[in-house]
């Protein structure tokens, strides 16, 4: 069997464009003032077409939009897309096709047209339920707005996640406990809850610099909320399935899954990136980032891609091992092996499993409670011979 086959096939389309730049974001979106919808729309079949020339025959999990702001996208632009898609592979019979919102984008006609084009899941960039911390991460919409349209989703989609992040600017533990609280209220099957992180390259890292971001929580309290976080979804029935999402048993991401799993995925748009295999070689893929180079090279050289090369059997394995180690079923260690051409060093498993970092399940490793909040460090320790 394929090694890809274990995590499946799923499809990620890039949509670069937001309404405004959040301070802490270091994703690859962008405000323009005039887009052109059919040129898009031209650019992103041509490279649909270009995919399935290099991987007839597959069966598609999963269709992801991701952004920016994908909310924005005009519905028929996202139909065509996946009409072209439904042409050119074959759908699962349960295939899962995600698209990102942020509140501020939502309106129910809106959204019964995502539903009508093919959209069956919905995530939502809600970030913070207050409006004083909303401000302070740039975001554009209101607590309000954010419920509003959340109830929104819920009434048009069975499928609905939001995100929320934590560890903000002077944000105490019995704040976030509040706040999570009342998210478990809302949420009914998927929350996404992420540590605020400063990433290099973002306003917000440019304002830290300067010690103009103050009150950011300690390393003691950030893992505070962590515990909290994992202690209140899990007896809520959304227990994490990946150190930050949060699903009930069945409604995790399947499109993210393909990652974490390291199946192939197909990486369409601007900044897109892809691990695809093509006659028994694994490939990874990356576009051109700044949106004007992704149209022109699409349109001049047919591929939006500026990278593609081939991934070794021991970086296939790494990857697998940075990616699995995530989720809670863990890692694989035959099929590490299988990649590697050898096997993890056990004097170094045993060493992590002593000390509770790790803890094996037959053919597998996972990550224990402890291992997950330290789980760069354990990455670092399995990784540190390879």
């Amino acid at each position: 069997m394929e090694d890809w086959r274990a995590g499946g096939f799923g499809i990620y389309v890039h949509w670069p464009f937001c309404q405004s730049k959040c301070p802490y974001c270091d994703f690859n979106s962008h405000v323009a003032q005039e887009i052109d919808p059919d040129l898009w729309l031209r650019s992103y079949l041509s490279e649909i077409d270009r995919f399935a020339e290099m991987l007839p025959g597959r069966v598609v999990q999963s269709v992801y939009f991701g952004g920016g702001t994908p909310s924005l996208m005009d519905p028929r632009l996202v139909e065509a897309i996946l009409n072209r898609i439904g042409e050119r592979w074959t759908p699962s019979n349960d295939i899962e096709i995600t698209l990102e919102a942020n509140p501020g984008s939502v309106e129910a006609g809106r959204f019964r047209d995502f539903r009508e084009a093919g959209v069956n899941r919905v995530s939502m960039g809600i970030q913070a339920l207050n409006d004083l911390d909303l401000k302070r991460l740039g975001r554009m919409h209101t607590r309000g707005e954010a419920l509003a349209a959340l109830r929104i989703a819920q009434k048009t989609f069975s499928r609905v996640n939001f995100d929320l992040i934590y560890a903000r600017q002077d944000q105490t533990l019995e704040q976030w406990r509040s706040e999570l609280g009342e998210a478990l209220t809302y949420a009914a099957d998927h929350l996404s809850l992420y540590q605020l992180t400063i990433e290099a390259g973002t306003v917000f890292a440019k304002r830290a610099a300067k010690g103009l971001l103050a009150g950011l929580p300690g390393e003691e309290l950030a893992a505070d909320m962590y515990d909290v976080t994992q202690d209140m979804c899990s007896a809520a029935g959304l227990p994490a399935y990946e150190v930050s999402n949060h699903a009930a048993p069945g409604n995790e991401s399947r499109h993210n899954h393909v990652y974490w799993r390291y199946g192939d995925y197909v990486g369409i748009g601007p900044g897109a990136h892809g691990r695809i295999t093509v006659e028994q070689r694994r490939l990874a893929t990356e576009a051109h980032r700044e949106p004007g180079k992704w149209l022109d090279a699409v349109a001049r050289k047919g591929t939006g891609d500026v990278h593609q090369s081939d991934l070794p059997g021991h970086e296939q394995a790494l990857e697998y091992l940075l990616m699995s180690l995530r989720i809670s079923e863990g890692t694989d260690t035959e099929r590490f092996t299988r990649l590697n051409g050898s096997p993890l060093s056990e004097q170094v498993v045993l060493d992590l499993i002593q000390i509770d970092l790790l803890e094996r399940r037959g053919a597998f490793l996972r990550t224990t409670a402890g291992g997950r909040l330290v789980l760069n460090s354990v990455l670092r320790a399995l990784s540190k011979d390879l």
